[in-house]
């Protein structure tokens, strides 16, 4: 008898339940009942033989076929909402006059799952699937029923806990005794964007594609004025993924199990999770250069093996950045059922004090005091937005809330005791309605503070405002285009347009919620015979020298000044902290009427190579001040030097599922000295473990190659991801995007599918 049976008889089953007193049972047993319910009186009770999953054809209603699990046969996966089927093989013909049957739903780690929570269902099926009822309630129906097979459709509501479930199947003869049967395999209900009435519903097909289905993306790093794209297996399909990502919301996001169909809720559980801050999450954060113990951020290439290590061991996996959270926490959401994308912005705040703006402390000698000012700004940040409605918010002066919902994994503030950030709608971003839940005031300083400089000449003396820039915040919010492999901006879905009467009120009315006490002190934009203007040439690769130029410009038509100052270059890394200096200039300039000059300042790679941090991040300043005036000028800008790309060689001729080919990867080293202990490492579809391809060295100039031989496992679209480390160079990487047909035989059978391949690495070269 099952554990429903036992604890909860609804009065509309009584007449289904046995006169006799339960016994005591394990509610989570995995084995079929015991003989001693097996005597004469039940031996003419309908017996379950087995049960077919209908595992193709359901996987390919619920679009879950590419799960790794579903292809392995390991499980039931769904999609709420929609009903599936199971086709049931019994001992002896259903007889629908005697037999009764009914089935039982329990959430596999609810230690007391309850009707009333949602967590315990009881179904009992009726002729017909019109039957099923609407999407908000479970529904069960007789399809069809052939001598000793009955067929019958399951719907869970559009509300279902998203976890794992298991099925009891009991059967009861009218008068008589009762058996039950527990599906050896578990059901996984996962959120279903294709529902018109789940909380995740997302209209677009193509955008369905993109955001829940497509398990390779596209990642932006860089700086705004050098935007590099980076590839990253999100891998939602693959092996012990869905397992990882089911179970991490129970066990470290601690969501209890009715709770687990709230799209909202999860979000902001998994923005906590992928960290380990607060709860031993998945992923342990290091902003330094040392990453001994664990792996490099700049290493990791998806998410699959990060998820599948702390699968297995339970533990932190060590080290992250901003970029692999958002990537990991793409992976999760995705293989729940959320559509989610990864967004970068350039040029990010980090708002420290609430205050809405980033306030940079300067003193008397031009130097940023790293003390004071608390506030930073990221080269870029890269969070995830996640498509949901939002009616706990309700509809505020611009209509709704739902849509995208920035969530961020990075831990850079608690919110609610917990280091996490969202769901924040995107739409109370744009419209400035900073305190509608969650962290709305922090997204908003994120894209749209306002950057501010201060002379601090000690807590007894006034500051000074040297500067107000309105424009160095929130640049090329980036993501990856829908089925295409190119960077869409979505900056208009954040702000309003710099400069513009409605971005400067969105601020003010920011500013009024924020309540902050910060007083903006006064302006000394008065003065502008003197103007000021860094320049940057961008594209400059890793190991040539560059130029720092400031050019300074007397506008005074009778006027001259004299203008004193000093131009830096510092590395940092790419959140903008840990500022080490490379070179400076100091300068001074006779400026006449209506006339310009430069300051240039020279970097060759001998300078700043020591001191470059991975992701080959510098922070140019420029310091001045005018004789005879109060005029001090102060500015800083981002600069990154480019790194080289690897190139994919992927055969000679058309690339055919389940037909070998040769792979050839290849790196040239720009810089001018060699590079030692080189180490490729290459990912695509059907490749299980990350291949791993060793260059002893490549001399100046040199170009190194690692070849292997590949077979892609199945048709349809392939990316293949390679990165590339060594004791000078890392943090290099390429992808290739590629068309594999189908086999000609497969041409007749399009539903067959293969997940295995053929991996034989074969050597590497270094070609002089």
């Amino acid at each position: 008898m099952s554990y429903w049976y036992r604890n909860y008889t609804p009065s509309w089953l009584q007449r289904w339940l046995p006169n006799t007193q339960p016994r005591r049972v394990n509610p989570f047993r995995s084995t079929r009942p015991s003989a001693d319910l097996e005597d004469a009186a039940s031996s003419a009770v309908l017996g379950v033989l087995r049960v077919d999953l209908c595992l193709e054809d359901n996987h390919d209603e619920h679009h879950t076929s590419h799960f790794y699990a579903a292809a392995a046969k390991e499980a039931l996966i769904v999609r709420r909402g929609e009903p599936f089927r199971l086709r049931i093989h019994f001992n002896r013909d259903y007889s629908p006059s005697k037999d009764a049957i009914s089935f039982i739903f329990t959430v596999a780690d609810d230690t007391k799952p309850s009707p009333g929570h949602g967590t315990l269902n009881a179904l009992v099926p009726h002729d017909g699937i019109d039957s099923l009822g609407d999407t908000l309630e479970w529904g069960a129906g007789i399809e069809s029923h052939e001598g000793q097979t009955l067929t019958v459709l399951i719907k869970p509501p559009s509300t279902c806990p998203v976890t794992e479930w298991k099925l009891d199947i009991d059967t009861k003869l009218l008068g008589d005794g009762s058996r039950s049967y527990p599906l050896p395999l578990p059901i996984y209900v996962l959120f279903n964007p294709w529902c018109p009435d789940d909380q995740v519903y997302l209209e677009d097909r193509d955008q369905r594609k993109e955001y829940v289905m497509h398990d390779t993306t596209l990642i932006w790093r860089g700086s705004y004025n050098r935007l590099r794209p980076s590839v990253w297996k999100i891998g939602q399909f693959e092996r012990h993924v869905l397992e990882c990502s089911l179970k991490v919301l129970g066990t470290v996001g601690r969501i209890p199990p009715a709770y687990r169909g709230d799209p909202v809720r999860v979000a902001r559980a998994l923005s906590a999770l992928v960290n380990s801050v607060d709860d031993d999450g998945v992923l342990l954060g290091n902003w330094s250069e040392d990453f001994s113990g664990g792996v490099a951020p700049t290493k990791w290439t998806g998410s699959v093996e990060i998820l599948q290590q702390f699968h297995k061991t339970q533990k932190s996996v060590k080290f992250a950045q901003c970029w692999n959270f958002s990537g990991v926490l793409a992976t999760i959401a995705r293989s729940l059922g959320i559509p989610a994308r990864i967004i970068t912005c350039y040029s990010s705040a980090h708002d420290t004090q609430a205050s809405l703006t980033v306030d940079v402390f300067i003193d008397s000698n031009n130097k940023k005091l790293d003390a004071e000012t608390t506030d930073s700004i990221w080269n870029y940040h890269v969070w995830n937005e996640l498509w949901m409605q939002r009616p706990d918010l309700g509809v505020g002066q611009h209509g709704t809330f739902d849509g995208w919902q920035v969530v961020d994994a990075t831990p850079q503030e608690a919110s609610d005791d917990m280091y996490r950030v969202g769901p924040t709608s995107v739409s109370a971003v744009k419209n400035g309605e900073i305190l509608r839940p969650f962290d709305g005031g922090f997204v908003f300083a994120e894209v749209n503070a306002d950057k501010l400089y201060w002379r601090y000449n000690g807590p007894s003396q006034p500051l000074k405002l040297l500067r107000k820039d309105t424009l160095a915040i929130g640049h090329l919010i980036s993501t990856k285009a829908v089925l295409k492999w190119e960077r869409e901006d979505i900056t208009d879905s954040y702000k309003h347009a710099e400069r513009s009467e409605e971005e400067r009120s969105t601020m003010l009315k920011a500013l009024k919620q924020s309540r902050h006490a910060f007083s903006r002190y006064y302006l000394n934009d008065n003065f502008n015979d003197i103007e000021f203007e860094m320049e940057l040439k961008d594209d400059i690769k890793i190991g040539e020298e560059f130029s720092v130029v400031l050019k300074v410009t007397n506008k005074s038509e009778s006027r001259a000044y004299l203008a004193t100052g000093q131009i830096s270059c510092d590395a940092v890394l790419y959140t903008g902290v840990g500022a080490v200096e490379v070179k400076a200039l100091g300068f001074e300039l006779e400026l006449q009427p209506m006339s310009s000059d430069y300051v240039r300042m020279e970097v060759i790679f001998e300078e700043y190579f020591g001191k470059l941090s991975s992701q080959a991040s510098f922070q140019i300043s420029a310091a001045a001040k005018v004789k005879d005036t109060d005029y001090d000028y102060f500015a800083q800008d981002d600069f990154r030097v480019r790194k080289p790309d690897i190139k994919f060689q992927l055969g000679d001729a058309g690339i055919v599922a389940q037909k070998e080919l040769d792979v050839i990867v290849r790196l040239e080293n720009p810089l001018p000295i060699p590079l030692h202990k080189g180490i490729f490492t290459v990912e695509g579809p059907g490749i299980e473990k990350p291949l791993n391809f060793k260059i002893t060295e490549i001399p100046v100039g040199g170009t190194a190659a690692a070849t292997f031989k590949y077979t892609p496992p199945y048709a349809g679209r392939g990316t293949m991801i390679a990165k590339f480390t060594s004791k000078e160079l890392d943090d290099v990487d390429g992808y290739k995007h590629y068309e594999i047909e189908p086999r000609p035989e497969d041409l007749l059978q399009p539903n067959v599918s293969h997940r295995s391949s053929n991996i034989i690495r074969r050597r590497t070269d270094v070609i002089a």
